[in-house]
């Protein structure tokens, strides 16, 4: 009995269309989204520029007008800075922080020195207020770089 070679009269190949909803069930998507390197934008500097309060795009505006008030524009780059979305995660991020620092360093200090109540609560009292106004405004800073990053919300990519 003659071998038959399933191979050999495969159909002409026909342009896959380069959109994965076109893509057949079974397979792969033909051509994969790939972002060019001048698209993509680091995370952690602009991470970091923003808790250093600075804008995420060049790192020499300031990204704030008052406490926690984000300006609209860079007034270096003219980077629009309006579009984030910081909304509550910063106050959680502060709380998170400051709670995972501050309770074993309150546990330590009562089980090590024993200290008077009023004594051990103004103090950590004073050290929660504290590190939670440092803290807000640049995790505030720190969120809309990444969100600036990531072309989050509106951040458009440069053209």
């Amino acid at each position: 009995m003659p071998q038959i070679d399933q191979h050999s009269h495969a159909e002409p190949a026909q342009p896959r269309s380069p959109d994965p909803a076109d893509a057949p069930l079974d397979g792969a998507p033909a051509v994969a989204p790939a972002a060019s390197a001048e698209e993509e934008r680091p995370t952690w500097p602009a991470v970091w520029k923003g808790f250093r309060r600075r804008c995420p795009n060049c790192g020499k505006g300031p990204l704030l007008r008052s406490y926690l008030k984000v300006r609209d524009h860079c007034p270096v780059c003219r980077q629009e800075l309006f579009h984030h979305r910081a909304d509550d995660g910063p106050a959680y991020l502060t709380i998170l922080i400051v709670g995972h620092i501050m309770a074993p360093a309150l546990h330590i200090s009562f089980v090590t020195w024993r200290p008077e109540p009023l004594t051990l609560v103004t103090i950590f009292l004073i050290g929660c207020v504290g590190l939670s106004l440092y803290l807000l405004p640049r995790l505030k800073g720190a969120i809309v770089g990444f969100q600036w990053a990531r072309y989050m919300h509106g951040f458009a990519r440069t053209p």
